[in-house]
């Protein structure tokens, strides 16, 4: 059976100074009517397996150790006896949310996952997390690209770039190498295309990012980015 891609938005409710704001994440399915594939299981595990049924879950691959990627990974992969895979640069971070298991599979560039009749080509983008990953399925055109690309440019950690040089490397070295029509599904917002964004990877690069950050208005609305007061830090050991 042909595979496809399915979406399932979790949320989260945070308190900000006294402020609850609702967090949304994507979790993708990757499969067809027997198996599938779960990327960044967040959250709700309840609704990711509802959405799943009764296939057979193979694997769950996390494009990154953050919380909001890892949260709901091991009730989910524990159904079905699935392995769990993390690039081990991220272990740090997992171990923030997970303090008493390590994930299965250590992932490396250039990996391979097979379910159905695709294949997700294993593509290290860090730079929001040292060891952030990209997932790439040339039959689907898709792309997953946790968050170090999302539909409004390089994705953030708590409102700002960690490593915006290393992700920026990322982003033109891995990511804008793919065809146009490819689309971006990240861990959060909508979906684009690399033809969409590829334009303004100039304007990235020429700093137009840093000029902005400071006149983002956090304050209001959903949150797309629940990290900020997760506590999670990316050197655990300072």
């Amino acid at each position: 059976m042909t595979a496809r891609i399915e979406r399932v938005v979790t949320e989260g409710v945070v308190d900000i100074d006294g402020t609850e704001h609702k967090v949304e994440n994507n979790t993708w399915i990757v499969g067809d009517d027997d198996e599938v594939i779960v990327i960044d299981a967040s959250r709700d595990a309840e609704k990711i397996l509802e959405q799943v049924g009764e296939r057979e879950v193979l694997a769950v691959i996390c494009t990154a150790g953050l919380p909001d990627h890892v949260s709901a990974a091991i009730e989910v992969a524990s159904r079905d006896e699935a392995v769990v895979a993390l690039h081990p640069k991220d272990k740090p971070l997992w171990r923030e949310t997970w303090r008493e298991t390590w994930p299965d599979i250590d992932m490396e560039d250039d990996g391979v996952f097979g379910v159905a009749d695709v294949q997700l080509d294993v593509m290290e983008t860090p730079g929001v997390s040292p060891g952030g990953v990209s997932l790439y399925c040339e039959a689907l055109k898709a792309v997953f690209t946790g968050k170090a690309l999302q539909a409004d440019g390089p994705g953030k950690l708590g409102g700002e770039y960690p490593r915006l040089a290393d992700q920026l490397t990322s982003i033109g070295g891995r990511l804008f190498t793919l065809p146009a029509e490819t689309r971006v599904l990240a861990a959060h917002g909508d979906e684009v295309t690399i033809g969409d964004l590829e334009p303004h990877f100039d304007d990235w690069v020429s700093g137009s990012l840093t000029r902005t950050v400071g006149d983002d208005d956090e304050s209001e609305g959903p949150l797309t980015d629940g990290t900020k007061i997760s506590g999670i830090k990316l050197n655990p050991d300072e």
